[in-house]
């Protein structure tokens, strides 16, 4: 039997961002369809929704409504909506925290994505996933602070991360010259939202898409680059 073809997919994305939970879901269902046959390394880019946002982050209610004009009803119908795909896709967007839901809050996540590159860096593509699931956990399920820097070495460390470590590459002046690069990379290759997935380097898969769209998009990559088992 064939060893699996390996391939790259760095995904431009924001911890902010429900789509891109429920994108990277979606992923996940289509690599277990094509286990196997096509192995993915997946990188997590950065990707700013809100670089604007004051420190003290926004009500997503408020957040909404300046941004988008939506009615509190408006947004309300759309939340539910959000639930149910991510339900669908196998994300769980409900608070699973003690006592009453706190208010969701939108948060400024430079930060974040300084902490994601330097995992990456350090530790590997691998722990990096997993970082960037537990900042999708943290934010969406337990409603944290995702712009308190001792809140993010706090997941750091609940991935198996060094806090001490995680904490300061936070204030790493060369991994923000990183993120601000990376950043400026994706408006250069006209990717204006996120989920944002690039195969191999160039070939560009937007939005969350269903599993199936993810299996026939990487069977088409492999095909036309001619990627085998002995080149990857």
């Amino acid at each position: 039997m064939s060893a699996p073809v390996k391939v790259s997919i760095d995904i431009w994305s924001d911890v902010m961002c429900p789509w891109c939970a429920i994108g990277y879901s979606q992923l996940r269902k289509g690599l277990a369809q094509l286990d196997g046959e096509i192995e993915a390394e997946i990188r997590w880019l950065p990707f700013e929704l809100n670089p604007d946002m004051v420190p003290e982050g926004e009500d997503w209610r408020d957040h909404v409504r300046r941004k988008y004009g939506r009615s509190p009803e408006e947004s309300g119908a759309n939340r539910a909506r959000l639930v149910e795909a991510g339900d669908r896709a196998g994300y769980d967007f409900r608070w699973h925290g003690e006592g009453e839901e706190p208010p969701t809050r939108i948060w400024n996540t430079f930060a974040a994505h300084k902490l994601l590159k330097w995992t990456l860096i350090e530790h590997g593509a691998a722990a990096q996933t997993r970082l960037k699931l537990a900042l999708f956990n943290a934010h969406f399920q337990q409603r944290r602070d995702m712009s308190d820097p001792d809140v993010l070495a706090d997941v750091a460390a609940s991935t198996g991360l060094d806090r001490d470590a995680a904490r300061r590459a936070i204030d790493d002046d060369a991994l923000a010259a990183i993120v601000r690069e990376e950043e400026r990379m994706a408006w250069d290759m006209n990717i204006t939202g996120v989920p944002a997935m690039v195969v191999q380097g160039k070939f560009l898969i937007p939005g969350a898409q269903e599993p199936e769209t993810y299996v026939n998009a990487l069977r088409r990559v492999v095909a036309r680059e001619g990627i085998n088992e002995s080149e990857a």
